[in-house]
């Protein structure tokens, strides 16, 4: 097709914020013609007037809800952007046109291929690290975003245990962070940030982990809860009691990856080194 008759490229920006380009450039909307391209943006199958009318204006009559519909179609003057936007009657069926690049169809992709890739292949996770407009308040926008929300903290973790396996330490840990910033305590986003660290030998970045888990369920409940990350970090033998008092135990004495425990003859208690041998010890 010669260039002056190419058909311009359309793009909506749903992960994060909103935002509709054309060959690039913003294109300015209002409100109602922002929930519209957004709605079809997030339902890729195409929707019935009436559908699309009643979930963006669920407060008015259904008659009263196709006539803001077709006030907001008519305030979106960019054309190629909808398939069946012209005026009619409710049986009508309203969907963005198939050449219309939306991020949040890339990353529904990225998704479902991440399993049959090799995690070493994946080079650009920008488009898990969003949620879907994050801002937005509307009851129909709820459902698809907790549903797109953990399907990338699933492909984040997997994706972040995967590279740790293949030694890809940094990009583990940055993979994992993004889960754990959008659900802290989401102990399966914990365990991928923790191995990673201890994979990468940052240990006090793991044990740091490990605490504010701990104590964000301790504070959401009042009380101390036992994970399934306690097996990671086993404590260490308790300290002696000496003179009537038990020294509480440290964090800094878990027994941990790569840690050897040096016994003191003259106290008994424990001590964990990083290798190599302690002055005064027999080893």
């Amino acid at each position: 097709m010669p260039d002056d008759q190419r058909r311009p490229l359309h793009r909506v920006t749903v992960l994060g914020s909103f935002a509709l380009a054309q060959d690039g450039a913003t294109v300015p909307l209002g409100a109602d013609a922002r929930r519209v391209v957004a709605y079809l943006a997030i339902h890729p199958r195409p929707q019935p007037r009436i559908a699309l009318a009643t979930d963006l204006w669920p407060e008015v009559p259904a008659r009263a809800a196709l006539r803001l519909l077709d006030d907001a179609l008519a305030a979106i003057d960019v054309p190629g952007l909808l398939v069946g936007a012209e005026p009619g009657g409710a049986d009508e069926r309203l969907a963005l046109a198939a050449d219309v690049e939306v991020d949040l169809a890339e990353a529904m992709t990225l998704v479902r291929t991440l399993p049959e890739r090799p995690a070493t292949d994946v080079t650009d996770t920008s488009a898990l690290r969003s949620d879907i407009l994050p801002s937005w308040t509307a009851p129909w926008i709820a459902v698809e975003r907790e549903r797109f929300r953990q399907l990338r903290l699933n492909a984040c973790e997997d994706l972040s245990l995967r590279l740790t396996a293949a030694g890809h330490h940094q990009s583990a840990v940055e993979l994992a962070t993004t889960a754990v910033a959008a659900a802290p305590s989401r102990e399966s986003a914990r365990r991928a940030l923790i191995e990673a660290h201890l994979a990468q030998g940052n240990i006090a970045e793991a044990v740091a982990q490990y605490d504010e888990y701990r104590e964000l369920l301790r504070s959401s409940v009042g009380a101390p809860v036992s994970s399934n990350l306690d097996g990671i970090f086993p404590p260490a033998p308790a300290w002696p009691v000496v003179r009537g008092f038990r020294r509480p135990v440290q964090r800094s004495a878990v027994a941990l990856p790569g840690l050897r425990s040096i016994r003191y003859a003259s106290t008994g208690s424990r001590r964990l080194v990083a290798g190599g041998s302690v002055p005064g010890s027999s080893r």
